[in-house]
C-alpha cells in the first residue's frame, strides 16, 4: 500500500511563496506519475502538475512559470514550489500517485490560503 501525507500548508500574503511536501510510505515502485492537485471552495478538484517517472513534468497553464514539481526518491518524498501566490491560488493541495492497477493514491490534503 501507499500511503501520502501533504505537509507546508499556510496563510502566504500575494506574491510570497509556499513548499509543500508529499512524504510517501510503502514503495513508490509502481506509481507512474505522481501529482498535485487543488480544489477551492465550491470549485471541482483540479490538476496543478504532474510528474512522471521518467521526469516529465506537466503543469496547469494557471501555474506555468511559478510552481515547481519535484521530488527526492531517496526521502520518498514529491515537492510542489510555489512561488508569486496569487489569491486563486487559495485552495487545498492534495498529492496523488497514480498506480497503473490499483488507481489513485491520494492524501489528505493541505490548506493553502493566499491573501493580504
Amino acid at each position: 500500500q501507499v500511503q501520502l501525507v501533504e505537509s507546508g500548508g499556510d496563510l502566504v500574503q500575494p506574491g510570497g511563496s509556499l513548499r509543500l511536501s508529499c512524504a510517501a510510505s510503502g514503495s513508490l515502485f509502481s506509481i507512474t506519475i505522481m501529482a498535485w492537485y487543488r480544489q477551492a471552495p465550491g470549485k471541482q478538484r483540479e490538476l496543478v502538475a504532474s510528474l512522471t517517472r521518467s521526469g516529465s513534468t506537466n503543469y496547469a497553464d494557471s501555474v506555468k512559470g511559478r510552481f515547481a514539481i519535484s521530488r527526492d526518491n531517496a526521502k520518498n518524498t514529491v515537492y510542489l514550489q510555489m512561488n508569486s501566490l496569487k489569491p486563486e491560488d487559495t485552495a487545498v493541495y492534495y498529492c496523488n500517485a497514480m498506480h497503473p492497477y490499483q488507481g489513485a493514491y491520494w492524501g489528505q490534503g493541505t490548506q493553502v490560503t493566499v491573501s493580504s
